[in-house]
C-alpha cells in the first residue's frame, strides 16, 4: 500500500488528527441515492489530494467503488467490487426493495441479513458472531439510508464499466445467492481491464470467511497493470 491509499484509509477510519484532511461531514438523509454516496466520496478524495487511489468495496461499498470508478476515473488507480451487485432481475430487486422499506419502520428482524450472509448452521462461527455484534450496533436511521441506496443502486453504473479502464476486479463466493458469480463475471466481462475471481465454498461474507484468499487476491490485483487484468489474462 502507497502513500496515496494510506491516506485514505487513515481518512476513512479517521485516524488522521489534526492533520489536514477530509473534514467530517453530516450523515446522508434517509432518500439517498446512490449517487449521493458516490459524490460524498468524491470529494473525500479531492479533499485528500493524493492522487489516484486504490478503491474496494463490499457489497454497498462494491457499489460505491464502481460508481467512483466511473464518475472519478482521475482519482481512481484500480478498483475492486468485493460481492457487488448488478442488474438483479425482477424477483431480486422486488425482495431487496421490499428489505428496504421494512429497515425504514425500524421494525426488521437483525438475523434475517446474517442468515443470507453466512447460510443455515454457522451461528457459532467466529464471522457470523462478529457480523451479528456489528449488525447490532449500526444505527437503525443510517442503516435504512445506505439499504435504499442500495436496493435501487445495482443498475445505476452498470452500463458505464466499458468506459472504465483502471484495473478492475470482481470477486464474490461461489454460494453467494444475491452478488453472485454470473453477477461478477458479467462484469468483467463488461469492464475494459476486469478480471472476476469467484472463492468456492463461500458467500457474501467471504471477506470475513476466507481471509486468506480474499487477501491474496487483492494483493495481486495491486500490482495488475491494464493488460494483466483484460478478463481472466
Amino acid at each position: 500500500m502507497d502513500a496515496a491509499d494510506r491516506g485514505v484509509v487513515e481518512a476513512l477510519r479517521g485516524d488522521r488528527g489534526g492533520s489536514a484532511g477530509p473534514r467530517r461531514k453530516p450523515p446522508l438523509p434517509l432518500g439517498a441515492s446512490l449517487e449521493d454516496f458516490v459524490a460524498w466520496f468524491a470529494t473525500v478524495l479531492v479533499e485528500l489530494g493524493r492522487g489516484p487511489v486504490s478503491v474496494a468495496g463490499h457489497s454497498m461499498g462494491a457499489l460505491i467503488a464502481g460508481g467512483i470508478a466511473a464518475e472519478a476515473p482521475d482519482h481512481v488507480a484500480r478498483v475492486a467490487l468485493l460481492n457487488g451487485v448488478y442488474m438483479r432481475d425482477d424477483a431480486a430487486r422486488n425482495a431487496v426493495k421490499a428489505r428496504a422499506a421494512e429497515i425504514v419502520t425500524g421494525a426488521f428482524d437483525r438475523e434475517a441479513p446474517l442468515r443470507r450472509w453466512f447460510g443455515e448452521g454457522h451461528e457459532h462461527e467466529e464471522a457470523y458472531a462478529l457480523s451479528r455484534r456489528l449488525l447490532a450496533l449500526v444505527d437503525q436511521q443510517g442503516y435504512a439510508t445506505a439499504y435504499g441506496a442500495f436496493a435501487g443502486g445495482d443498475a445505476t453504473y452498470a452500463d458505464r464499466w466499458p468506459h472504465v479502464t483502471c484495473p478492475s476486479l470482481f470477486l464474490t463466493g461461489d454460494g453467494d445467492l444475491n452478488s453472485t458469480p454470473a453477477m461478477a463475471e458479467a462484469m468483467a466481462a463488461a469492464a475494459r481491464n476486469g478480471r472476476a475471481v469467484i472463492i468456492e465454498g463461500h458467500r457474501h461474507m467471504v471477506n470475513l470467511t476466507a481471509p486468506e484468499a480474499v487477501n491474496a487476491a487483492l494483493t495481486e490485483w495491486m500490482t495488475w497493470t491494464r493488460e494483466e487484468a483484460r478478463h481472466d489474462a
